[in-house]
């Protein structure tokens, strides 16, 4: 083969890393950070204030105390989001929320629930039920190391908890 036959090289086989970054970064579009950040707050906010209108139903109708009405609270929350999941309204809201439907507690079943959704042609064992304790395992292990360390940090300085 002759030299003349080979091809020049382009200038963006020759751009160095630094130079492809500053020319993407270019061409990035703007992020509406005051957009997003308002619209996980409302949705965020609107998850609480949802959750306390059941608590205070519960409270109200079940003569619950604020303790006793939290943990059926947080199911009926669960639930909500299970069939939100399901049908596929709580990913569209995810979407145009962001992080503001991922923080509460239905954010975690919204997770769990894809899981189980996206793998449940596998089987329940090695598909519902392996897909759903990946994501779960993580939480469970920094959950229970969580409280041991705020279990130490009681029993040092003395605390009492309630």
């Amino acid at each position: 083969m002759s030299g003349s036959n080979q091809k020049p090289k382009s200038d963006i086989t020759t751009m160095s890393s630094a130079e492809y970054q500053a020319i993407a970064k270019k061409h990035e579009p703007p992020r509406a950070v005051l957009k997003n950040c308002l619209r996980a707050f409302l949705v965020g906010g609107l998850i609480c204030v949802i959750g306390q209108c059941i608590q205070q139903f519960f409270m109200s109708v079940f003569d619950m105390s604020t303790t006793e009405a939290s943990n059926p609270t947080v199911a009926v929350l669960i639930i909500l989001s299970v069939i939100l999941t399901s049908f596929g309204v709580y990913d569209k809201i995810a979407q145009w929320a962001g992080a503001g439907s991922a923080v509460p507690v239905t954010g975690f079943a919204n997770s769990m629930c894809s899981a189980a959704l996206e793998h449940r042609a596998e089987g329940l064992v090695l598909g519902v039920g392996a897909s759903m304790f990946k994501l779960a395992g993580s939480v469970i292990v920094f959950g229970t190391v969580a409280a041991f360390i705020i279990g130490i940090i009681y029993a040092i300085f003395g605390i009492e908890g309630r």
